[in-house]
């Protein structure tokens, strides 16, 4: 297989069935991706003719026909062949080498003048549909005209007189929508194909399909020309497409869809009802076995489920290609698990390692088995980003408030804004989903939903909200109307679609036994939870602590938030000192449950990091309503300390640790109420393991002063103490001069943890909320950005600094503690880097723990380069 860089991966396959397995493959020949390569960069490549010339001849001599001949034409197809499987993604000519003298050819030497027709209305169609872009409703109309006319239900009833006369009408069609006469000279089709395939590569589906599957746009495609063998033959042919396994289930059983005098397209496109591989043993017994003989002969080969595509041409079956098919995310389990077993018998049994079977499963077959999904599809309304997979059914409203309304009235609830904030939290907690117009990945909608494991679409700019109701185009949604959105599709369907409750399957969990085994005392697997809740249900879902405990999110409980703001609005410093005890009271219940959760594991509770005026109303709402109804005395003492901390750019203003040394009483309050609550469960007979983190700290003289405080807090609570707990102090590395000056920062730091969110931000400039709706569709999709890097971290820029400061921490403190908390901490190619760079855990949403097991443990076999049976 190392020839699929340049033969792609169904050339590389053909070239194996034909050389190795020595199966029933039709001549042809490849065109590598290096031609299509040169195609892109400057037009069609010089020598190309030439080069394809000599292998039609070679081609011509071993089936003893030419190309377009007008007495025994050979006919051949032309498809695609990327490196990495991309089905229904581009495109393919069949039966050229046709034109007005070879039909005539085709008719005489086969005896069969409506075969001959069939044949070529179906690549006069194909062709100007495909090549000379045609548009396609131009063919597929007539074509039921003359069913109808002919008083018959499918194409295969029609007479050849009828072929005939759809043959004249489709070229009619081409020379009105082309200026031009369908071309009739075989080696121009040849050509006219062959850039079609090339031109496809760079086409809107194809396009989009690899943005999302994460495949570079620079590979290219090989063009493939295969000898046609016909299933439109009579009724002693057909064609059909066959899995080895069962690729919705995995059950080894082989399953597929066949047709009798018909060409692939019939099947792939459902022209007609297919009938299944049971029905095809009814009518060819003896073929049947032999294609399941081929099946596990490409299984024993490949060591995997196999899809193939298979021609029977009057009783001779021919393999026209089989690739690694692609499989649901609870196939993907089971066929990983049974092939570590014995498959088949004797001396051709074969199984695969666990290391390999590990390797087998992708996060998005993780995701599948975890998150509810529809049962079915409806129509599409909108789409946006994808944002938090599941799928989720509710009533739409538009305020948080309205949205805990419904909650309380028993409603399911679809929360719908422009976008969230934090002042949003509370609507959010109880939606079953969340739909926002703006926004990004890693928005506050998104980041919040992730955590929760809540299904969401973001940036589905086809909305447009007003007031109590949203538009899309001519439809009109109003606050109440029930819509469907499936946050792994990032498509929103109108009224209530069913939906198939997730239930992992057992081998599941297997996978992830077999994935920690190999992770074990190599990397470790973290969650980032606030609340207790969380913190024990990423504790079931395999997380070995708290990477990211975020104590702002507790502020914004709906009980929490008044305090906050008392402290924000005090005039005294005893009014300050009154509301953050109060504050302390309450983050220490919440700091007990979130360590009971986790006793025994160590949890990293970051420091307050988010500007002060979030914890404010909207200056703009509080300005409106001045100006309306007026405001009452408090709002506008909080119209006035909005105003005061107000910033033009809060993601880099008085955050993190800066808040801290503007209020020094903020921090010293939270780790004083943290202390509290693991004295408080000592005493219960608990084991927590407190780990304090201070944010966005830039110099060492800045964390030297932050964790004195931190540090003096520390020592009042364990004054006395025989057994003094060991509370280590960290910080987030999320700046570039921090990552720069890691070996400074070191000096006064037990362990780093990267924040690669906002190192994201600050490396490349942009900022996640405004340019992942509107900008990254368009740099993905032109090739100016190969991954969106909030998705996947970007490793000469980001990925370099993460590196870097964990190498110039460590050189300072050999033993110091590096993991990461981002968004980054749960995508499997950032692990893999996170792993390069030595780090001891990654940290991410609860739901994406068993991803971020299975991507350590990937991580760790892709590093080893050795693999036993």
């Amino acid at each position: 297989m190392e020839y699929k860089d340049l033969l792609g991966g169904k050339g590389a396959n053909l070239a194996e069935m034909t050389s190795v397995l020595e199966l029933p493959v039709p001549p042809g020949f490849t065109i590598s991706t290096d031609a299509c390569r040169a195609y892109m960069k400057g037009g069609w490549p010089s020598g190309l003719d030439a080069e394809i010339a000599t292998h039609v001849a070679k081609l011509q001599k071993a089936m003893g026909r030419k190309l377009g001949d007008a007495k025994d034409p050979l006919l051949v197809s032309v498809r695609s062949g990327a490196k990495f499987s991309m089905p229904g993604m581009m495109d393919t000519v069949l039966n050229l080498g046709l034109n007005d003298a070879s039909v005539k050819g085709l008719a005489s030497v086969t005896n069969d003048e409506r075969f001959a027709y069939d044949s070529y209305r179906r690549f006069i169609a194909m062709y100007g549909r495909i090549v000379l872009d045609v548009d396609g409703a131009l063919f597929d109309h007539p074509l039921e005209d003359a069913k109808k006319a002919t008083g018959v239900k499918t194409d295969a009833e029609l007479t050849a007189t009828a072929l005939k006369d759809l043959c004249a009408h489709y070229k009619t069609v081409v020379q009105t929508a082309t200026g031009k006469p369908f071309p009739q000279d075989p080696v121009k089709q040849l050509r006219g194909a062959v850039e079609a395939v090339f031109a496809s590569w760079n086409g809107a589906r194809a396009i989009a399909y690899r943005v999302r599957e994460r495949i570079s746009h620079d590979l290219g495609t090989a063009v493939n020309v295969q000898t046609m063998v016909f299933g439109n033959r009579d009724d002693n042919s057909g064609t059909g497409v066959g899995f080895t396994r069962n690729a919705a289930t995995g059950d080894n059983k082989a399953y597929g869809d066949f047709l009798i005098n018909a060409q692939g397209e019939d099947v792939v496109a459902g022209i007609r009802n297919t009938e299944d591989l049971d029905h095809m043993k009814l009518h060819f017994p003896t073929i049947h076995a032999e294609l399941l003989e081929i099946f596990a002969r490409l299984e024993r080969h490949y060591e995997d489920m196999c899809d193939t595509e298979f021609t029977i041409e009057q009783g001779k079956l021919w393999m026209l290609q089989t690739r690694v098919g692609k499989r649901t995310g609870a196939a993907a389990l089971k066929m990983a698990v049974d092939m570590t077993s014995p498959q088949g018998k004797g001396k051709k049994a074969w199984h695969i390692s666990k290391s390999e079977a590990i390797m087998r499963v992708a996060a998005d077959h993780l995701d599948q088995v975890l998150h509810p999904q529809f049962a079915s599809k409806g129509k599409v309304l909108a789409k946006g980003l994808a944002a938090s997979p599941g799928a989720a059914v509710g009533q739409v409203y538009f305020t948080a408030d309205d949205a805990v309304s419904a909650d309380e009235r028993g409603e399911k609830v679809v929360l719908v804004r422009s976008e969230t904030s934090p002042e949003d939290v509370h609507g959010m907690m109880v939606s079953q989903g969340i739909l926002t117009a703006r926004g990004g990945l890693v928005s506050h909608a998104a980041v919040v939903a992730r955590g929760w494991g809540t299904p969401a679409i973001v940036g589905a700019d086809a909305i447009k909200i007003d007031g109590k109701k949203f538009r899309v185009g001519d439809v009109v949604v109003n606050e109440g109307d029930v819509i469907s959105i499936d946050g792994t599709t990032g498509e929103v369907m109108l009224g209530a679609i069913a939906m198939a409750a997730a239930e992992p399957p057992p081998e599941f969990h297997k996978i992830l036994q077999w994935a920690d085994a190999v992770r074990k005392g190599k990397l470790g697997v973290r969650a980032n939870a606030d609340t207790g809740e969380d913190a024990a249900n990423a504790r079931k879902l395999g997380a070995e602590g708290i990477g990211l405990c975020r104590t702002e999110h507790m502020f914004l409980a709906p009980d929490r938030l008044p305090v906050v703001r008392q402290m924000i609005l005090a005039d005294s410093p005893a009014e300050e000192t009154a509301a953050l005890a109060e504050l302390g009271r309450v983050q220490q219940i919440d700091f007990e449950e979130v360590l009971e959760a986790m006793d025994g594991l160590p949890v990293t509770v970051r420091l307050l990091d988010p500007p002060l005026h979030e914890f404010l109303p909207s200056i703009e709402e509080l300005r409106i309503k001045q100006a309306t109804a007026g405001l009452s005395t408090t709002e506008t003492a909080e119209l006035s300390a909005a105003e005061e901390w107000a910033e033009h750019n809060p993601m880099i203003g008085i955050r993190g640790v800066r808040l801290g040394v503007m209020k020094p009483g903020l921090y010293a309050m939270q780790v004083k109420a943290l202390m509290a609550a693991a004295a408080a469960l000592r005493k219960k007979g608990k084991k927590p393991i407190v780990e304090v983190m201070i944010p966005l700290t830039v110099t060492r003289e800045e964390l030297a002063l932050a964790r004195s405080w931190v540090q003096a807090e520390i020592d009042n609570a364990v004054k006395g103490l025989k057994d003094k707990p060991k509370v280590t102090i960290g910080t987030m590395i999320e700046t570039p001069r921090a990552a720069l000056r890691a070996d400074e920062i070191a000096e006064e730091s037990d362990f780093f943890s990267f924040g690669t969110n906002d190192l994201t931000q600050l490396t490349f400039g942009f900022s996640r909320d405004d340019v992942e709706s509107k900008m990254m569709p368009a740099y993905l999709e032109q090739g100016l950005l190969k991954r969106n890097p909030f998705e996947t971290i970007d490793k000469g820029g980001v990925g370099a600094l993460v590196k870097m400061g964990a190498k110039r921490g460590r050189e300072v403190k050999p033993k110091l503690k590096l993991g990461v908390c981002g968004e980054h901490g749960g995508d499997p190619e950032s692990i893999q880097l996170f792993y390069e760079a030595g780090l001891d855990y990654v940290s991410c949403s609860p739901f994406r723990v068993p991803i971020a097991r299975l991507a350590a443990a990937q991580a760790i076999i892709g590093g080893s380069k050795t693999e036993t049976k």
